[in-house]
């Protein structure tokens, strides 16, 4: 498969999947990041795929069968690689609707490729080896350094596209980077850090009051352009900054889960010891990834908090026994924007999903009651759902939050008149 056949991915985030591509090149495959979009994607995934099926099932799926029909790739020539998470989300199961779409598109002979780690399917041709899977998992830590800078970057830069020049620069500083084994050690990877943050910190910035919105919900319609519709970029035409809880938080969400299950099933003592060493090796290096960011003043308020303060806010409204989907991470990560100052959030709800509309939609009334300053709107994405109606939505939200912002200037004016008053007496 390494000579003949290149490995088709969906997108879902552009930063992460694009050093995870570079990663898998260096391991001898070709592989290409798909970028195709628009209303041939999501017809594709109906006609091939069940309408009972999730959105981000629906989009995954048409956006690989339309690249193989409309692509201009040899169909002989190519592989597609979807993820498998073991869960009981319906991710798991996108492989097999995958493959029955293809059969009825007459396609069965293209080779589908399950990136898991849990050993759920075997894939001839393609093997997850330790330093391949060291390569991906880093990436998905500097993808999420890189996402959070140029989130908070491009929000206020005075030159627009510095951020997204800083970004591509680092994508190839750091797909060189990986071409030697040796560099991907801790104390390489928290030099890098520390790289990335001096770089992004000489972008010019106007840090003016904006309203801060953080994006959270089921994990493809959350970071995917193409399953949000271009949320990112509505949002920061309304002049928002916007903040985006990373992949990472995520992964550790998964490992705290096996770990959870071991103590109450008791799934064997190695096991969760290598899932208690996951624990502590991500939870340094996502600490040492927020004392990075908060060294400098303009970067401080994205910092992220530690993970066990997420665990904790989760369990404020839900059991950590909630962990289909998102589950109790998506109650956790809406508490922990506002504990950091972003009470404006935008909870994207895709068709079908079930474990979302519980821990997500359905947390937003006990949220609310817990801050009252809470601005949350549930958007649900679905293929009949009008691009129209969503950003309307997301406006009277927006709406609101301009509001809070104008009654925080003038308390902060009336503050500095008394002061004043009281001077001069």
């Amino acid at each position: 498969m390494k000579k003949t056949h290149t490995l088709l991915m969906p997108m879902m985030l552009p930063v992460h999947f694009e050093l995870i591509r570079r990663a898998l090149e260096l391991h001898g495959y070709k592989a290409v990041l798909l970028k195709n979009s628009g209303p041939e994607v999501v017809e594709e995934g109906l006609r091939s795929v069940h309408n009972d099926a999730c959105y981000p099932a629906l989009l995954v799926i048409g956006q690989l069968l339309d690249a193989v029909k409309r692509g201009g790739f040899d169909e002989n020539r190519i592989a597609l690689m979807i993820t498998q998470t073991g869960g009981g989300c319906r991710a798991s199961n996108y492989i097999h609707l995958l493959r029955k779409a293809l059969k009825r598109n007459g396609l069965e002979h293209i080779p589908v490729v399950s990136l898991n780690t849990a050993g759920m399917e075997k894939n001839p041709g393609f093997k997850l080896t330790l330093t391949l899977l060291a390569r991906m998992i880093v990436s998905t830590i500097y993808g999420d350094l890189l996402m959070l800078l140029h989130n908070r970057c491009r929000s206020y830069e005075i030159t627009p596209g510095d951020a997204d020049r800083m970004v591509d620069k680092w994508q190839d500083i750091l797909g060189r980077d990986y071409s030697k084994a040796r560099n991907l050690r801790v104390k390489r990877i928290k030099v890098n850090f520390r790289r990335i943050c001096e770089d992004f910190a000489k972008i010019p910035l106007d840090i003016t009051e904006k309203p801060r919105v953080g994006v959270v919900g089921e994990i493809y319609v959350k970071y995917a352009p193409l399953g949000n519709n271009n949320l990112e970029k509505f949002l920061l035409s309304e002049g928002c900054e916007i903040v985006v809880p990373g992949l990472v938080d995520f992964i550790r969400y998964m490992v705290e889960n096996q770990i959870q299950d071991n103590i109450i099933y008791g799934t064997g003592y190695f096991k969760r010891r290598a899932f208690e060493y996951a624990r502590k090796l991500i939870d340094s290096l996502r600490g040492y990834m927020s004392k990075c960011v908060a060294e400098y003043e303009q970067f401080a308020p994205v910092a992220p908090v530690p993970f066990e303060n997420i665990t904790k806010y989760a369990q404020k409204l839900v059991s950590l026994g909630n962990k289909m989907g998102e589950g109790w991470l998506l109650s956790g990560e809406m508490l922990e924007l506002i504990h950091q100052g972003v009470p404006n959030i935008v909870c994207t709800q895709p068709f079908g999903c079930l474990p979302n509309h519980i821990v997500g939609k359905g947390m937003i009334r006990p949220i609310k009651r817990m801050y009252p300053e809470a601005n949350i709107v549930a958007i649900d994405y679905d293929p009949g759902a009008t691009r129209v109606n969503q950003e309307n939505r997301i406006k009277l939200m927006l709406v609101n939050a301009k509001e809070g912002l104008f009654e925080k200037a003038k308390q902060s004016v009336g503050i500095r008149e008394k002061s004043v008053e009281y001077a001069n007496h």
